[in-house]
Order: structure tokens, then C-alpha cells, then sequence
């Protein structure tokens, strides 16, 4: 373990700088938790006044503690954190904690103080946690260096489960949650602010760590992403899973009006993609969170989900609602298939539908693992779902007994339960075992999907470049220009003025407003369709030219667009973002004047393979009409996949922020594509 590890996380001399002999105050807690939880090293509190803090010998000041301090955590209000981590760094003390909120969310001044906290410890090479952290707990040896109230507790299980949330109140709330269920866990980090560490470099270090078998996230924003995505490398190679679970919107929504694809692409979409990217499940439950690991850990991503499970009940409700859950979260409950079906038979059960009942036989486990094993058989699912009823409340050993008796057969398919009751002495059993048990069948069916969605992680590529220049402020025969050059050519001539009526292009023809501040067109009367014939371009420019200038004044208009009106088989969005968080992605949906009304989208993040374009393509239901649906004519999609690809190149491009084809036509089967409107946001 390196010496930031050693620091954070097994720290035998801890400082504590501003540490109350008050009992009552918040600042006391920490010296208290740790002596309370087992730590059974040096505890060196920082007072300018007292000479002994709860029983501690304490110091006037940091320099004034002999010898090697491995972390200190600096429990003053803000106005004096400043001046002791100039102490810190000089003592040469590795890690430090900062409690303190007041400062880059607090606005200016807070930013700027933040700011120069951190340039000091730089210079030192001081790594600073928060600020705005509630601090670090390492529960297998015995480190409670935190002032969570969840340390009243007089005992905690540990186990081998970290956590790292950017949240210090639900670092405590987790550990709490799962302590109640019996779910210990190995370390758990509030990261704050995260002015230096962040939660992916911090998550990072537990990588290695012999104690730990999974890494949960508790993420508010996604900082510092090359972290996450080292992080998710480093673990799918070790064989620990990265769970996360995301909150909220993006405080950039105001920012993204300029495009149809910034409306479309909020930042839980590019969280999504960027999980999926990089192998890191997502749980969308707090319940699924805790539950989550016991599914994933010592298993590998599925290279080709069914997604599709097999159902065995001993309460017919319970099962029901089991599969509605799973139904919503995209997961079939599937019938049994041959193998399956020839295993219940063998055994003596009947069976049809979705859902195998065994309510009368529920609770005698030779029984209930005999149906177990049976659907472990299906070549068509991916797990196999218990649901227990009121014997797991009631009668908790018999209950898991018939799981536990199917788990020693040792079959590769994962069991799993989900108790209808409150069954907390069941759950326990369960988790014990090492058997993932779900509370609800909300998050039963968010394991499960999650699950089934969880991939290894995609292999970095480098984009080739588009060496296109483009002016400031591109208007759209910029954009077309560059898609042109990404292999994106479609038809259009250029008009300066209303009298410069281009020659050899074929009528009829769709007039367009030429500014680099229209992204919207049509809402200004920037466009006109099925233009007949020169006379009438010429006619139409100068009308179209005196409308846009009434109602967008502020506009600069540098001319017209001329193209031929296409027709395709159907209508695409297809975009290019530079997200705030995670970085460049692409986005395809339905395209057209609605793309924002139906929200028919999905993500990646840029660039993309043919392969994961055609993933895409496939999850865009308006799409799937163009894949000769019910007989219907199908388009080329193969020709939109290469589009797809070709716009996610612009991710080498950082000189640019957005951009978007909308719509672009889908032609007929190996007619190709059609660029119909571009667009183009410089950075």
C-alpha cells in the first residue's frame, strides 16, 4: 500500500486539531468515536488553551507534537483552517482532513480561500479530504476518525464493503441502513468538496486493499472523471465491482438552450453513458445500493444478457408484484424453457406461465431448492428469483434453508430472494451466506436490471482528427462544411443575397436563413420548403430576409442556404456534446421538430465503434420502424451507424462545445444518409 493509502486509511498517530474537552460539541466527537471503536493508536489533540483533552495529553499546536503525525483532522471553523494547514504542511504531515464547510460553495471569498488552502498544501505535498468532510472510518481496524453520528452506535459490523460518498451525512446513513441488515462494511469516506481528493482517486486507493471485495459510490456529481474511469479499469482487473448510485440534476440545465442535443443530453443521461462506458453498475435505489453487492461480487460483467430471469413464489401476490417490478425495469420474468421445464417435470412440479408457484410446498427446503435447481436449468435467463412469504418473517432458518440447500449444488446461475415480509432475521441469514436478499420489489428489479447491464469496461481509443478550420461563430454552412469533411456530405449552395440565385442545383429546394445566432430557424421564418423554381428562391430570400430582421433584430444574417429537398424513410437527431462532467458524448434519437417533445434519445460517450452505434440505434424506438417493421421499408442503417461514428470523432476537436444534425434522413435501404440542418457551438 502506498503512503496516501497508509495515511488516510491506517493512520496510527492521528492529530486533531481544535479537539473539545466538551463532551457535547460536535468537535469532540471524533477523539470520542475513536476511543469508543477500538483505535489503538496515538491520539495527539491540538489545543491553544488546554493541556489535557478528554484524558489525551494535547499539544498548544501542530508543530508542537513530537515526532511523525500520520493525518490530522482539523476540526476549527473556517476563518482558521487557513493558517493550520500551513502548520500541516510544514510538519510534513501526508493527509489531512478539513471539517469545515464555507468555502468554494459558499461563493467568492469561500472559493478563493479554498484556492489558496490548496496551493499550500501542493507545494508540500499535503493531500487535503474535504473541505466539508465528515471524515474517515475503517471499521476492520478499528478507525472511527469521524464525527458521524452513526458512531453512537455501540457496535458496528465490519466487513468487506467500502464506501466513498461525496455526502457525509449519508455516509453515516448507509452505514447505519446496513448495519440493520447486517451488511458491514470495510471503510467508509466523505469526501466533501473534494478541493483535492475526489471520490474517484479516493475510491482508487481501496483498489488494492486486501479488505475490500467492492467499491459503493454515493455520487452528487461526477469530478475529476479520469479518476472514476482509472478507478473502474484498475477494479474490473482485480475483480471488484464499482457501484454507483447518482443524484440530481446538473446545475448547467440553464446553459444547454443553444441545441436541441443540450436540451436532450441532461447530465444524468451522460452519467448513464459514462457509467456504462467505464463498468460501473448503477443502482437507481438506496435500498438497491446496499443490495447490489452481494449479486455482483466474485462475478464477471454477462457478455450477452438475457435479461430475463426465472421466478419461483410461495405467495402468488408477492410473485406478482415481483414480475410487475422487473416488467418496468426492462427484465422479463420468462417461462421455463425445455431444459428447465424437463428438470420441473422430473422433479414433480407443475408449472406454466411466467411465475412457478410452490406455495403449498414453500416451506419444506428440500422442495423449494429441487424448484430452485430446476430453473437454474433454463439456457434463456440470467438469474433465478425466489420470492418468500410469510415464513420468512416467522420461521427465518426454514425459510432460507431451501436456498441455501440449492446454493450447494453449486450451479453458475445466481439465486437470489426477495422476502415480501418484514423479514429482518431472514435478511440477515441471507446476507450472511453471502445470497443477495432484496427488501422490495422495486429493489429487487434495480439489482437485477443492473445486473444485466453491467459491462466490462469499454477499451480506450483515441478519435481521429478533423483538421476543418472554423470561424468564432460557425452559422450553418460551417457545420455542414465540417460534417463534410467527417464524411457527411449532402448538397447546398450558398446565397450572399436575396438577388445571387445559385445555378445547377435541382428544385425544388428548401431556403434557410444563414446567422451564427439562429439555432432555431423556423421559429424566426427562417425557413421555407418546396421552393418551385428560381423565380420563386428569389422572391421568397427577400421576404424571408425582411421577417427574420423584424423579429430577431439582434441577429447577424449572413445570407441564405439553399439545398434540395430530400425525403427520407425517416428522421434522426444526431448530436455531439461536451459535457461539463463527464466529457465528450454523442446522442441519437427521433429527430425532427418533436426530438425534444419525445425525448427518444440515447448516449454514449465519444467516440463510438460501429458496434456500439448499433447498440444505440437499437435502443432508439423511433427508430426501429426504419429496421422494416411489420414489412415496412427498411432504411440504411448501416449508413446512420457510420454517422454516428463519424460525429463522435469530434471529441479530438476541443475547440468545440456542441454540435447537432437535426434531422438527418434516414434514406431507403444503401441509399445512405442526408444532412437536413447542422449546427455548431465553438467553445
Amino acid at each position: 500500500m502506498n503512503r496516501l493509502h497508509q495515511a488516510l486509511f491506517q493512520p496510527r498517530r492521528i492529530a486533531l486539531v481544535g479537539a473539545s474537552s466538551d463532551r457535547t460539541r460536535l468537535t469532540a466527537r471524533a477523539q470520542l468515536y475513536l476511543r469508543k471503536h477500538g483505535f489503538a493508536g496515538d491520539i495527539l489533540p491540538v489545543h491553544p488553551r488546554e493541556a489535557e483533552v478528554l484524558g489525551e495529553k494535547a499539544y498548544p499546536s501542530v508543530t508542537d507534537i513530537p515526532g511523525e503525525v500520520d493525518f490530522a483532522y482539523i476540526l476549527l471553523g473556517t476563518q482558521h483552517v487557513e493558517g493550520v494547514v500551513d502548520a500541516v504542511a510544514a510538519k510534513g504531515i501526508p493527509a489531512a482532513c478539513v471539517l469545515a464547510d464555507g468555502f468554494a460553495e459558499a461563493g467568492p471569498e469561500g472559493a478563493a480561500l479554498q484556492a489558496r488552502l490548496l496551493a499550500t498544501a501542493k507545494a508540500a505535498g499535503l493531500r487535503i479530504l474535504g473541505p466539508n468532510s465528515m471524515g474517515i472510518i475503517n471499521l476492520n481496524d478499528r478507525i472511527a476518525c469521524s464525527v458521524n453520528a452513526a458512531l453512537e452506535a455501540e457496535s458496528l459490523p465490519a466487513g468487506r464493503i467500502a464506501l466513498v460518498s461525496q455526502s457525509g451525512s449519508m455516509m453515516g446513513a448507509i452505514m447505519s441502513r446496513g448495519a440493520a441488515r447486517g451488511i458491514g462494511f470495510s471503510h467508509l469516506v466523505g469526501t466533501g468538496n473534494e478541493a483535492d481528493l475526489s471520490a474517484g482517486e479516493v475510491a482508487g486507493l481501496l483498489v488494492d486493499d486486501p479488505q475490500v471485495d467492492a467499491i459503493l459510490l454515493f455520487l452528487e456529481a461526477i469530478r475529476q472523471p479520469q479518476h472514476f474511469a482509472d478507478l473502474a479499469r484498475r477494479a474490473h482487473a482485480a475483480g471488484k465491482p464499482v457501484i454507483a448510485y447518482k443524484l440530481g440534476r446538473s446545475p448547467y440545465g440553464a446553459e444547454l438552450a443553444t441545441s436541441h442535443t443540450g436540451a436532450l443530453a441532461g447530465s444524468d443521461a451522460a452519467a448513464e453513458a459514462f457509467f456504462r462506458a467505464h463498468g460501473i453498475a448503477r443502482a437507481t435505489t438506496l435500498e438497491g445500493l446496499l443490495e447490489l453487492p452481494a449479486l455482483l461480487v466474485g462475478r464477471k460483467p454477462l457478455a450477452r444478457p438475457h435479461r430475463a430471469v426465472g421466478v419461483m413464489t410461495t405467495t402468488g401476490g408477492g410473485g406478482a408484484m415481483a414480475v410487475d417490478c422487473l416488467g418496468v425495469a426492462g427484465i422479463e420474468s420468462r417461462a421455463p424453457d425445455a431444459a428447465a421445464s424437463a428438470a420441473l417435470d422430473a422433479a414433480g412440479f407443475a408449472h406454466h406461465g411466467r411465475l412457478l408457484d410452490v406455495t403449498l410446498a414453500g416451506t419444506k427446503p428440500d422442495r423449494v431448492a429441487a424448484a430452485l435447481n430446476a430453473l437454474q436449468q433454463a439456457e434463456d435467463t440470467d438469474l433465478v428469483l425466489s420470492v418468500i412469504g410469510s415464513s420468512a418473517q416467522f420461521r427465518p432458518q426454514d425459510s432460507v434453508a431451501g436456498i441455501l440447500r440449492a446454493r450447494e449444488a453449486g450451479l453458475a446461475k445466481p439465486l437470489a430472494a426477495f422476502l415480501v415480509p418484514q423479514a429482518d432475521q431472514s435478511l440477515r441469514l441471507l446476507a450472511e451466506a453471502g445470497i443477495p436478499a432484496f427488501r422490495t420489489p422495486e429493489s429487487a428489479a434495480d439489482c437485477i436490471r443492473a445486473w444485466c447491464d453491467w459491462r466490462a469496461p469499454r477499451a480506450e481509443s483515441a478519435p481521429p482528427a478533423t483538421p476543418h478550420p472554423l470561424p468564432a461563430r460557425p452559422d450553418e454552412a460551417e457545420a455542414r462544411r465540417l460534417f463534410a469533411a467527417l464524411g457527411l456530405d449532402s448538397p447546398f449552395a450558398v446565397m450572399s443575397s436575396a438577388d445571387e440565385v445559385p445555378e445547377g442545383i435541382a428544385y425544388p429546394v428548401a431556403l434557410k436563413i444563414l446567422s451564427p445566432d439562429l439555432a432555431h430557424k423556423t421559429e424566426v421564418g427562417g425557413v421555407k420548403l418546396g421552393i418551385p423554381d428560381a423565380a420563386a428562391l428569389k422572391t421568397e430570400a427577400a421576404a424571408m430576409q425582411a421577417r427574420v430582421a423584424e423579429r430577431a433584430p439582434g441577429a447577424t444574417l449572413a445570407g441564405f442556404l439553399v439545398q434540395p429537398m430530400a425525403k427520407g424513410l425517416g428522421e434522426a437527431i444526431l448530436g455531439f456534446r461536451r459535457d461539463p462532467e463527464v466529457g465528450p458524448v454523442v446522442l441519437l434519437g427521433t429527430g425532427g421538430v418533436a426530438a425534444e417533445l419525445f425525448r427518444d434519445v440515447t448516449l454514449r460517450l465519444a467516440p463510438v465503434t460501429v458496434e456500439e452505434a448499433q447498440e444505440m440505434i437499437a435502443e432508439v424506438k423511433g427508430l426501429q420502424l426504419l429496421a422494416g417493421w411489420r414489412g415496412l421499408p427498411r432504411g440504411d442503417l448501416a449508413a446512420l451507424a457510420r454517422a454516428i461514428v463519424a460525429v463522435s470523432h469530434l471529441a479530438a476537436r476541443e475547440d468545440i462545445a456542441e454540435a447537432e444534425i437535426n434531422p438527418l434522413m434516414v434514406l431507403g435501404e444503401g441509399k445512405g444518409v442526408t444532412v437536413a440542418d447542422a449546427w455548431i457551438v465553438r467553445r
